[in-house]
């Protein structure tokens, strides 16, 4: 799996439940979830297994960057697990799904030890996500969830 298989791991100087509340609140989602210049202008979330999420990402340039999905697994403040390989309530993807995304959140004190895991169907797909920007992007947005949280 590991030829499919990117991960960033985190301390994070803020509780678990403020990372959680990060990821599952629209409102949040929508100020940190897109490395910035770009932004997030739609966030909707149906925080259960089977529930979809529909975020949409928006360049500078305006060019919209639907990132529809499917909760797999909720484990409030813990953990969250999801696909684009459906799109809610166990509805194919209309084309090529690209990857399961595993978000733990594990306390550590007053802080968070953050682990983002993405698996994905093909090595070429996880190639295709690095040259994207994975290890950039995520990080970025990795430092905007952790600023937020922190203010909560």
């Amino acid at each position: 799996m590991a030829t499919h298989e990117m991960s960033l791991t985190r301390l994070m100087d803020a509780p678990a439940d403020k990372l959680f509340r990060c990821w599952t609140t629209p409102d949040l989602i929508k100020q940190w979830f897109a490395p910035k210049p770009y932004t997030t202008p739609v966030a909707q979330v149906d925080l259960r297994p089977g529930g979809a999420s529909k975020v949409v990402m928006q360049s500078p340039e305006g060019q919209e960057i639907p990132c529809p999905g499917q909760y797999l697994e909720v484990v409030a403040n813990r953990k969250l697990v999801f696909t684009d390989a459906f799109t809610g309530d166990w509805m194919p993807v209309d084309g090529a799904p690209f990857m399961v995304a595993t978000i733990t959140f594990e306390p550590e004190g007053t802080r968070t030890r953050y682990t983002a895991t993405v698996r994905h169907w093909s090595e070429a797909d996880r190639a295709k996500h690095e040259q994207m920007g994975f290890y950039p992007g995520w990080g970025q947005c990795t430092d905007q969830l952790e600023a937020l949280a922190k203010t909560l």
